[in-house]
């Protein structure tokens, strides 16, 4: 196994992890504490669980992000971000992208707090601002995941 093999390996295996979280928090976890928890106790008994996977999708974020740029370089790749046929290229950047923000700058800076503030106000519609973007941000993956299975695998729109 040469080292690109690896870096696919390790690059799939990081995004099953962290987007399968995602898909778990989003489909079982939130419409489960919805169910169990009052609205003044939703936020924080997510916040509670969601705090251990975020580390390990910090992690994740990290190997993926690490492995696929380095595939990028390693196989000269860069010509692709200039053609809308590998339009997934693009697409797993921006998700890419936009959870290191919230994981790594928005959530400890800023969000974590802005959240908790809004929730003493509007429990309810502070959970369900949580539900939205999460459910907006696993549209997002499973739309940049599909294009990428397909478009690794010869199926290019717009060629």
């Amino acid at each position: 196994m040469d080292y690109i093999e690896i870096d696919r390996v390790l690059h799939v295996a990081s995004i099953v992890f962290w987007i399968g979280g995602v898909a778990f928090v989003t489909l079982v976890l939130l419409p489960s504490i919805r169910q169990l928890k009052v609205p003044g106790e939703r936020l924080a008994f997510f916040d509670a669980i969601e705090r251990r996977f975020a580390w390990l999708a910090r992690i994740a974020i990290l190997i993926a992000g690490a492995t696929g740029l380095h595939m990028i370089i390693a196989l000269d790749l860069w010509r692709r971000f200039g053609s809308a046929a590998y339009w997934w290229m693009h697409a797993m950047v921006l998700v890419w992208f936009v959870f290191a923000i919230m994981l790594f700058v928005a959530e400890p800076l800023f969000l974590h707090r802005l959240l908790h503030e809004r929730a003493r106000a509007d429990p309810e519609g502070t959970f369900k601002l949580v539900e939205r973007l999460h459910r907006v941000l696993l549209a997002l993956s499973s739309i940049a995941i599909l294009g990428a299975v397909a478009g690794s695998h010869g199926t290019l729109l717009f060629d």
